[in-house]
């Protein structure tokens, strides 16, 4: 997703320097204009803000804290936003640590899939400093068309972590509502039309299956492997704060599940196929 944000946020005028562990996934923000560097380190000076998009949290704390990391070469006034989908504790510590060199972090998580990132219509979710977001809002707004404050740091990965226990939990539900109704003698097409006009629906059915489970199609718009770190990350949350989180830990398994067979670069939607094996039904769509 990183690669689609960086060029809406060229196309706003914005210039760019980027890195990535692979020189060529930038060749076309290169050709748009951007400037390549050689590590997080030199990404840093003469830039208004540091972005980072990256898998993982300890991805993150490698970028930020590690060597030719991002602490190397910011100093005070310096600004981080963190995109990536990350745990609360871990990005408060980070907060932590650059704010002793006079660093501002910031968690801003964005959901809506590759093809969000491509319209720059992701939903953009912020924790921290206040006075720093309203400075970078409009910023934020080139690769994101709902922009939103929510609160300190870690409060936007906070939001993130339950908005995507939600997009995967309904998932599951869904593929075993389909796989019920299409064995029961209900044409597939018709199932989904009832559901996505009842109280049903989910933007997973309208937007989302219709894509890639109903066609077949499991090239990563957001891959399995982060759907299993991100209930994780919920379900862990949970345990941090002791709440009861009966229903997110058998999605947290059906995701562990896709994992042990080896769906993890296959996009989310792919967790469904488990249920269509156990029920024997396929959910496609002019296939």
């Amino acid at each position: 997703m990183g690669n689609p944000m960086a060029a809406n946020l060229i196309k706003a005028g914005h210039q760019l320097t980027v890195h990535d562990l692979r020189r060529e996934a930038a060749t076309n923000l290169l050709e748009m204009g951007a400037e390549w560097a050689d590590s997080p380190r030199e990404a840093v000076p003469g830039n208004d803000a540091v972005l980072t998009s990256l898998p993982v949290p300890r991805d993150v704390e490698a970028v930020v804290l590690g060597e030719d990391g991002i602490l190397e070469a910011a100093g005070n006034g310096t600004v981080v936003f963190d995109l990536s989908t990350n745990s609360p504790t871990v990005v408060r510590n980070l907060h932590q640590v650059c704010a002793a060199k006079g660093v501002t972090l910031l968690d801003s998580p964005v959901s809506g899939g590759t093809y969000g990132a491509a319209a720059g219509t992701l939903a953009v979710m912020v924790g921290g400093d206040r006075a720093t977001f309203d400075r970078f809002e409009s910023t934020l707004g080139a690769i994101g068309s709902h922009v939103v404050y929510c609160g300190d740091i870690g409060a936007g990965s906070v939001c993130k972590i339950c908005n995507n226990l939600m997009s995967m939990g309904i998932g599951v539900l869904l593929s075993e509502a389909l796989t019920l109704g299409v064995k029961a003698g209900v044409d597939l097409a018709t199932l989904a039309d009832v559901i996505a006009h009842s109280s049903g629906s989910s933007r997973r059915l309208t937007e989302k299956f219709p894509r890639f489970l109903f066609q077949d199609n499991f090239e990563p718009g957001f891959a399995t492997a982060l759907a299993a770190k991100d209930v994780r990350l919920a379900t862990d949350l949970g345990r941090e704060y002791g709440v009861p989180m009966d229903l997110s830990n058998l999605v947290d398994q059906r995701h562990v599940e896709a994992m042990f067979r080896g769906f993890g670069p296959e996009d989310s939607d792919a967790v469904a196929r488990i249920q269509e094996e156990k029920a024997g039904v396929q959910l496609r769509l002019n296939v």
